[in-house]
């Protein structure tokens, strides 16, 4: 690896940094807030979690099928994919955060063992989704900095949790769903 690259790479680590706490900071602070609160008189946006559902479903669909490009040498599919998974992940973001600013949290009902494992899910799926944050972004850069080889190492560890994040929110999704008002 040349010190060119790595000296490109360096360039994006106060960003990598900053976003990786600013953007679960924003997260949290805006779920938190009701629009309604602030006079805002808004409908609360009910039909948005199965669309981001669906967005976390069609997400996984495409890291594996980028994972599949890149072993089959399809260096610009690969890409494509990946800017694409990046896009579904913010898009998803944006209406999770617009969900929660118009309605109320949905609690789950469930009994038994099945609300343990409601929770296990849950709470793995969030810890998970701060932490793969620094992980995509560090990823990213690495490939446009043309630092294919740590690249590709860091990319074996992201793409797991990446991929665990976006299935399990399908899984929540899945298990909460009866519970909707």
């Amino acid at each position: 690896m040349s010190t060119e690259n790595l000296q490109e790479e360096k360039k994006y680590n106060k960003w990598i940094v900053a976003l990786s706490v600013i953007i679960p900071l924003a997260v949290a602070a805006l779920f938190g807030i009701k629009l309604k609160d602030f006079g805002i008189d808004v409908e609360p946006l009910t039909f948005l979690p199965p669309i981001y559902a669906a967005i976390n479903a069609v997400t996984a669909i495409v890291l594996v099928y980028a994972v599949i490009s890149i072993k089959k040498g399809q260096r610009k599919q690969h890409e494509n994919l990946m800017k694409f998974a990046i896009t579904l992940s913010v898009l998803f973001l944006v209406m999770y955060v617009a969900y929660h600013m118009t309605s109320d949290s949905t609690k789950f009902g469930g009994e038994g063992a099945i609300k343990y494992i409601y929770y296990f899910i849950l709470i793995t799926h969030i810890v998970l989704s701060v932490a793969v944050i620094p992980f995509v972004l560090i990823t990213y850069v690495r490939a446009i900095t043309n630092n294919f080889e740590r690249h590709k190492k860091i990319a074996k560890i992201t793409f797991p949790l990446w991929l665990y994040v976006a299935v399990t929110g399908v899984i929540i999704y899945i298990m909460i769903s009866p519970y909707y008002v």
